[in-house]
């Protein structure tokens, strides 16, 4: 087919399906087919998304289309296109419309806009999932393969939940958010909905890199999908700590996730979710609802009336608090954060159900602040924390609905989740969206590059480990475990974050350390080397099969003082011992 074929499918799509309460707004058609034909000619291998039809949540700036965020009374006309939209026309994309939202993506339900509440294509009665509801309906009913959603608490994740697709959420500042109406400005990222991982990856790769119209943007390299890790490690809840609402059928779909997990062969961790759940309650609960005020407080004095009655509810809360609450909140935020760094040092990615249970149309209008606050359980604490996240389909209920999972990691494992997570998404054999249709097999990874570097790893680096986040996000491969010559002492250094110092000693007269070999690209070995702090430098480390590599050794001047640490055999046995102790 030719763009513009594709496009007229589209928008006839759309037609068919009926709904008006998807799109806010449609370009004209026949400007958008105008833009698809004058795609002919070019060269479709330089264009990552040739022709493909693209629907944009309605508080991303489309130039030429009214920017309203589900508010009629806050609408503009934006003089140019956000940074991602406009990435995505240079990459060949073709933008359809504007899609329906809980207004000003306040909300995780999707029942919270004056422009009715879009059907949820799964099983109608359900809910559509918010606050990203048209962008997420508009993929699974086939409208349109990629649609852009925000996520600032879960609004890219429950909705691909209960819409049977995939939800990227991408680290913070990964793409830009100038042409973005803000939420929580410190929090808020553009996410991406498909029906597979790889079809996110492309758009993510497309959108992905700084932008200096954008402050909150962040020099964060996208490392390419790799095999998954030969010893992957994922942290699940410990027993007790998982919250159903009662319900047994999410209970039992969560522990098969878990059970799928382990058959392809990730090793399953425990970790305490409470302070996950105590970082959650900050969302709304502290001062980050003032940013949320701060958006409309124009709005809300001048025309109270035309911000819909539970939103206004939420976000008027934030006009009283006061600057000592916040730092207050900022304070335990850090305290929070330093946990969920020690807990992800001995795993890879957490996961966890998307959402706790699944609600109706009905129920949620009846409830709306609670339930809403129910299905943020596992979403709400995911960007205080600086985490990257990917939703997946994992099962259907006996009742119809959809159950999902999220996978969820430091920022900058982007790549990592996105590998692991479409195995996990191809096994499942579920459909995709809400049409039935099967899963195409996956594609096969380029190889890695011949011209790879490989590099010894003995401390902080090392899988699941506190920086071992820092390799993934170099695009870096584990090769295997090794150990080195007897040649070496080990040292446990003062740093923060803890990590050891290897001394080369007299041939024969030191220990043999555990330690792994990572491959990197000559780019990222030559950014990894740039960045090493002092005392740890890069150089030749003899294995105990006589290769030698580089890796990280430590200068004689700074173990003075220093714990020997050698008997242990490698750091990871010293850390298990004094976790332990």
């Amino acid at each position: 087919m030719t763009p513009a074929q594709t496009v007229a499918r589209s928008f006839q799509r759309i037609r068919d399906h009926g709904d008006p309460a998807v799109f806010i707004s449609l370009r004209e058609e026949k400007e958008a087919l105008a833009e698809a034909a004058a795609l002919t000619g070019k060269n479709a291998a330089h264009l990552p998304l040739y022709g493909v039809p693209v629907a944009v949540k309605d508080n991303i700036d489309v130039l030429g289309m009214p920017t309203t965020a589900a508010c009629p009374a806050f609408s503009y006309m934006p003089a140019h296109d956000a940074t991602a939209v406009a990435r995505l026309r240079e990459a060949g994309a073709i933008i359809i419309g504007k899609t329906n939202l809980d207004q000003f993506a306040t909300g995780l339900v999707g029942v919270r806009s004056p422009y009715g509440i879009p059907r949820n294509p799964v099983r109608d009665d359900l809910i559509p999932g918010g606050s990203s509801s048209g962008s997420a309906v508009a993929v699974s009913a086939g409208l349109v393969p990629l649609a852009l959603g925000t996520d600032t608490a879960g609004s890219g994740r429950v909705p691909a939940m209960l819409n049977n697709i995939v939800g990227l959420k991408p680290s913070l500042g990964l793409l830009s958010t100038a042409g973005l109406v803000p939420a929580c400005r410190t929090l808020d990222c553009i996410s991406v909905f498909t029906l597979t991982v790889d079809d996110a990856v492309t758009a993510l790769k497309v959108m992905a890199g700084l932008d200096g119209a954008d402050p909150f943007s962040r020099d964060r390299p996208l490392a390419e999908m790799a095999d998954v890790p030969a010893k992957l490690r994922l942290g699940i809840p410990r027993k007790g700590q998982l919250i159903f609402f009662g319900d047994r059928q999410s209970e039992q779909l969560y522990a098969e996730a878990i059970e799928r997990w382990a058959g392809l062969g990730a090793t399953l961790v425990e970790f305490d979710l409470e302070p996950f759940y105590e970082t959650a309650r900050l969302l709304y609960e502290g001062p980050w609802v003032a940013e949320r005020y701060l958006v409309i407080r124009d709005l809300l004095a001048s025309s109270p009336d035309a911000i819909h009655p539970v939103t206004r509810e939420i976000t008027t809360a934030g006009a009283r608090l006061t600057a000592a609450e916040t730092f207050a909140a900022l304070y335990r935020l850090q305290t929070l954060r330093r946990i969920a760094e020690r807990a992800f040092a001995s795993m890879d990615a957490i996961v966890v159900p998307t959402a706790p249970t699944v609600y109706s149309t009905a129920q949620v209008l009846a409830n709306p602040i609670e339930l809403n606050s129910r299905l943020g359980t596992y979403t709400n604490f995911v960007n205080l924390l600086d985490l990257c996240g990917l939703a997946l389909p994992s099962a259907m209920r006996s009742d119809g609905a959809p159950f999902g999972i999220t996978l969820l990691a430091p920022a900058g494992r982007d790549a990592l989740l996105a590998s692991i997570g479409r195995v996990f998404h191809a096994d499942t054999k579920l459909p995709i969206g809400a049409k039935a249709l099967p899963q195409s097999p996956l594609v096969s990874l380029p190889p890695p590059s011949s011209e790879d570097i490989p590099i010894a790893v003995v401390g902080a680096h090392l899988s699941g480990m506190a920086l071992n986040g820092e390799f993934h996000a170099l695009g870096g491969r584990l090769i295997e475990e090794a150990t080195t010559a007897p040649d070496y002492r080990l040292y446990a250094l003062d740093a923060t974050p803890p990590k050891p110092g290897m001394l080369r000693v007299e041939a024969g007269a030191g220990s043999s350390i555990k330690l792994e070999l990572w491959a990197l690209s000559s780019a990222s070995f030559g950014k990894l080397v740039a960045a090493i702090p002092p005392p740890l430098s890069i150089g030749t480390i003899r294995l105990s099969d006589g290769r030698e590599v580089k890796g990280f050794i430590v200068e004689a001047a700074a173990i003075d003082g220093a714990r020997d640490i050698s008997a242990f055999g490698g750091w990871r046995a010293f850390v298990a011992e004094t976790a332990a102790a």
